[in-house]
């Protein structure tokens, strides 16, 4: 190994494999050998049997679906407001001086601490959860998007003035195109975060999807169930990560990430 020597497509596949392979050997020799008692740890075995009775016996696939559609619905609502926004900001002294005092005190307020509120103003029902991953995931876009904007190379724009470019100009021509493959990774990094915030307010006055499953999992405490669907949580965000990375090779070629 040399540092920052990339490795080989196929290299990382079975490293990366390899990790998962070790991590459930691990799991199941800490339960099968009777270290970790199943009241606080389900081994692998009875964690896929209590995934199965999930999918085939109380609707489980109707749970992700629901979790998967206010995480994509409020994030692409926080990401269609926050990125206009930040790349205003990045790009004007002015709209970025009106803005970030406000945007840097909220993005520190935690989305979690909101839920109560969130409850009394728009009810239990998926306005509220929506609401509690735009307001973790706005600010945070708002303020990331204005630092990659404000980072332009400024004799990209000077190169842009001295051909007859205004400011409009400047922004679409220089600027965007400039920031967009780093404001797609934070996009990808974003919606790992909203995942957070969207099993947080299913865990409160919520009546379907994951973050409510398991919470019924652990009143019944069912530790396969509840370590089952974190699994899928995680297995989803796997699969949008490797889809935001492809989407961001496909659209920006000329970048290296």
């Amino acid at each position: 190994m040399k540092p920052l020597v990339p490795v080989s497509t196929g290299a990382r596949i079975v490293l990366g494999a390899g990790f998962f392979v070790v991590f459930v050997a691990f799991w199941g020799a800490a339960t099968w050998s009777g270290w970790v008692p199943p009241l606080f740890l389900a081994s692998p075995e009875r964690t896929l049997l209590a995934g199965w009775s999930l999918l085939t016996e109380f609707g489980f696939a109707g749970d992700i679906a629901i979790t998967v559609f206010r995480v994509v619905g409020g994030f692409l609502i926080a990401a269609a407001a926050g990125v206009p926004l930040g790349l205003m900001m990045g790009a004007f002294k002015p709209v970025e001086a009106f803005f970030e005092p406000f945007i840097s005190f909220a993005r520190y307020l935690p989305a979690s601490a909101f839920i109560p509120l969130l409850i009394l103003w728009a009810g239990v029902g998926e306005a509220q959860k929506l609401s509690v991953i735009f307001i973790g995931s706005f600010f945070q876009v708002v303020i990331m998007v204005a630092l990659i904007a404000g980072a332009t190379r400024m004799d990209l724009v000077e190169a842009a003035y001295t051909l007859g470019a205004r400011s409009r100009g400047i922004l679409r021509r220089v600027i965007i195109p400039a920031a967009a493959p780093q404001v797609m990774e934070t996009l990808r990094l974003v919606l790992g975060w909203a995942w957070t915030y969207v099993i947080v307010a299913e865990l409160i006055g919520a009546t379907s999807g994951i973050g409510h499953m398991i919470m019924d999992s652990q009143r019944l405490l069912d530790t396969g169930q509840m370590i089952f669907g974190i699994v899928v949580i995680g297995v989803i965000g796997l699969v949008t990560d490797f889809l935001f990375k492809a989407l961001n090779r496909r659209l920006f070629p000329w970048a290296v990430l």
